[in-house]
């Protein structure tokens, strides 16, 4: 990969339906609309990392099946964006850091309930690391989130405090980039809130179904797709890009 510039940010709302208002954008059922994504669009790379593929500490169900199909889209797209969750240790994210408390279980933080995970994601760790297998070599930007030890991040736009912005939608605007393709891990919490927010700045925005898995904590991936169904957002498939 050729050295993207890397920008460093905070989190956003946690728990997955906490509080966060759904804004509607036009919705395609899949199968029923083709996107040429030319010079307006982006394919934004959620989080395909050690951590969350075969093997990792947060290990996403069938997370490495995403890799191949992305490699393949990114070669359709001008444009690429990925991003990476990098976590201090003891990171307020980690059950390990609440006497008492599992992974998966939630707390009331400053911000906001917060999922607690397993530990991932370490700064400089293996785990952290994108796949191996992972190739983009004209992605662009690398975006590195949950730096922070005192707040978590899902969205790749807004951090949890949900006003202090990433710098991603200046970035995107700034290029006259209006169309936002979102992939990756996973489709409940990063991916969806990825998603969520680039439809509240203004962009349009797209999930690729099949070029992403999902945790599915306590029913977390239903909710998303329901949620999503409900406000009308766009769903898609890979062979949706032409």
């Amino acid at each position: 990969m050729s050295d993207p510039r890397i920008i460093s940010r905070r989190g956003i709302l946690a728990a997955l339906g906490a509080g966060g208002a759904l804004v509607a954008f036009p919705f395609a059922a899949r199968g029923a609309t083709t996107f040429t994504p030319g010079a307006s669009g982006v394919l934004i790379v959620v989080d395909v990392q050690n951590c969350f593929t075969k093997g990792g500490s947060l290990e996403v169900k069938n997370g490495d099946e995403v890799v191949p199909i992305i490699n393949a889209l990114a070669a359709k797209f001008e444009n690429v964006v990925l991003t990476q969750d990098w976590h201090t240790p003891g990171h307020v994210s980690f059950a390990s850091a609440h006497s008492g408390k599992k992974p998966f279980e939630t707390v009331k933080l400053g911000y906001g309930t917060q999922v607690l995970w397993p530990d991932h994601c370490v700064q400089g760790t293996d785990g952290a690391a994108l796949n191996k297998d992972l190739s983009i070599p004209k992605a662009q930007l690398v975006i590195r989130k949950g730096y922070h030890s005192d707040v978590d991040s899902y969205s790749a736009f807004v951090e949890a405090d949900g006003k202090t912005q990433t710098g991603l939608a200046g970035y995107l605007k700034d290029r006259h980039i209006r169309r936002v393709f979102v992939v990756g891990l996973a489709t409940d919490f990063c991916v969806a809130w990825t998603a969520l927010d680039a439809r509240k700045l203004g962009f349009t925005a797209v999930v690729l179904e099949d070029a992403t898995r999902g945790i599915d904590a306590n029913g977390s991936l239903h909710a998303a797709w329901e949620k999503m169904k409900k406000a009308g957002r766009i769903r898609a498939n890979n062979s949706d890009i032409v």
